[in-house]
């Protein structure tokens, strides 16, 4: 393959586009393995630690408390507050400013980022441990767990990016693990007893909860029991090694909101009151109570045989193909574990892999990327969030930073490809020419930014377009710029 394809292929397939290839040069591979480590700090204002997130969770929760019992205790007085004053205009939410700071800052880093290959990375593991806006309790520090766990980690081991992930306050709230009691923990006996003393039910405290543990085999380590057989198979748990893992979490929990309110507190801690006393069997291994018995479990797991083909599956279906070839996986799987989970080598192989290269765009661009993969080849920078926080992502589908489910976005083009969507990205890309169109030399603009990946068809239909609106819309909606 030529250098000037590999360029294009780099930028685009690897990266998240460029205006021109020039930047690539003409070592494509030598260029993105220079960018892996850790993610580059997120540009933006308005954002706040996890701890910091999770504290005004907690005061805001608090107000609405207070205001729904005022306004249980208030006479109706027709929508007038006491003294005869009209309610006061609701105040604004918190919680959303920070939601929106978040998006700025993800986007805006993402537009200007000259390591765009690592800030790929940085989106596809933010998504692979997906905590979401989606619920309500973790609205406060969705952004913050993508800065705290997920970018200081992609550059090193997995093992040290699954624990950053699993031990971080957001996802103990978003998987529920926050008020997973042991049945036998003495949170659970002090009830029972202050139940049997008083007849009342005390404190609300719903015992064992296995969201995180199953999710944590599921869908960050083993994969589905039983799933991927075309790759050797992965999974092989058990429900009763989904709740002793559900037992090994017990203890592991958000800190109450005096102690989130410290500089510099941690949006996690280990209350053994919580935790279910007594070992616990995981996959076979035997792990005594106490805290040390998740650092046990997530090394177990980091360094399996089915976390290895899990993993490497799903990166070669993010920059491969959505049915990635069975020997890149199984190449990839190899080196995962020769290397001990050693990310960078992991990244090394595959863009080293030949498959990873064949001209062929077989992947579709989720609305993110294309959204993000435009602001690039027009170099908006932060004129792409001045707008709309999102860049209006959200009216494409896809809610930033708030997947609807754990499993994260979907990856394959299906998911993308339906009628009502295109026509949104036809809207989207048609009110940015109508802006930006009379500005850009569309034709310069492809072959720059396309180079050989630039067919005749697109060329001569840009080059045939009746102004610069329209060819720059049609340069947007080109299947080189809607595929990767």
């Amino acid at each position: 393959m030529n250098p000037t394809m590999q360029a294009a292929l780099a930028a685009h397939r690897f990266g998240l586009g460029e205006a021109d290839l020039a930047v690539v040069g003409a070592d494509a591979q030598g260029w993105l393995l220079a960018q892996t480590g850790p993610a580059e700090p997120q540009r933006g204002t308005g954002l706040v630690s996890g701890a910091q997130g999770l504290a005004r969770q907690a005061e805001v929760l608090a107000a609405q408390r207070q205001a729904t019992a005022a306004s249980a205790a208030m006479p109706d007085m027709g929508g007038m507050a006491a003294g005869g004053q009209a309610a006061a205009t609701a105040p604004v939410d918190p919680l959303r400013l920070i939601a929106q700071a978040d998006v700025r800052a993800r986007l805006a880093t993402a537009v200007a980022s000259r390591q765009p290959f690592n800030e790929r990375l940085a989106l596809f593991w933010a998504n692979h441990f997906t905590v979401s806006l989606a619920k309500g309790g973790t609205r406060g520090a969705v952004g913050a767990f993508e800065r705290e766990a997920i970018r200081p980690h992609i550059g090193g081991r997995f093992v040290d990016l699954l624990r950053a992930a699993t031990r971080h306050g957001a996802m103990l709230r978003y998987l529920d693990n926050d008020r997973s009691a042991g049945p036998d923990s003495a949170v659970v006996r002090r009830q029972a007893r202050r139940a049997a003393d008083t007849g009342m039910p005390g404190a609300r405290v719903t015992g064992l909860n296995e969201n995180l543990a199953r999710e944590l085999l599921e869908l960050h380590t083993l994969g589905a029991a039983g799933g991927g057989m075309a790759y050797g198979g992965w999974g092989g748990y058990t429900q009763a090694d989904v709740t002793a893992l559900a037992a090994v979490l017990t203890g592991w929990r958000v800190p109450p909101p005096a102690l989130l309110a410290d500089p510099g507190a941690a949006s996690v801690q280990f209350d053994p009151a919580w935790h279910q006393p007594g070992p616990k069997t995981v996959l076979g291994q035997r792990h005594a109570e106490g805290p040390d018995a998740l650092e046990a479990v997530l090394q177990q797991l980091a360094s399996h045989p089915s976390t290895a083909r899990f993993i490497s599956s799903k990166l070669a279906r993010h920059l491969v193909a959505d049915e990635p070839p069975p020997a890149l996986v199984a190449r990839l799987a190899a080196s995962f574990l020769q290397s001990g989970g050693d990310l960078p080598t992991l990244y090394r192989s595959l863009v080293l892999a030949p498959e990873a290269w064949a001209p062929q765009l077989a992947k579709l661009k989720s609305p993110e990327e294309f959204v993000l993969g435009s602001a690039r080849l027009l170099q908006l920078g932060d004129g792409l969030v001045q707008r709309q926080p999102d860049g209006g992502i959200g009216q494409l589908g896809q809610r930033l930073l708030g997947a609807p489910s754990p499993a994260g976005w979907p990856d394959r083009a299906d998911e993308w490809l339906g009628p009502d969507a295109v026509w949104k990205r036809v809207e989207w890309a048609t009110r940015l020419a109508d802006r930006l169109g009379g500005q850009v030399d569309a034709r310069a603009l492809a072959a720059r930014s396309l180079g050989p990946l630039l067919s005749t068809q697109t060329a001569r239909q840009i080059d045939r377009a009746a102004d610069g609106r329209q060819a720059l819309a049609l340069l947007l909606l080109s299947p080189e710029l809607q595929r990767r």
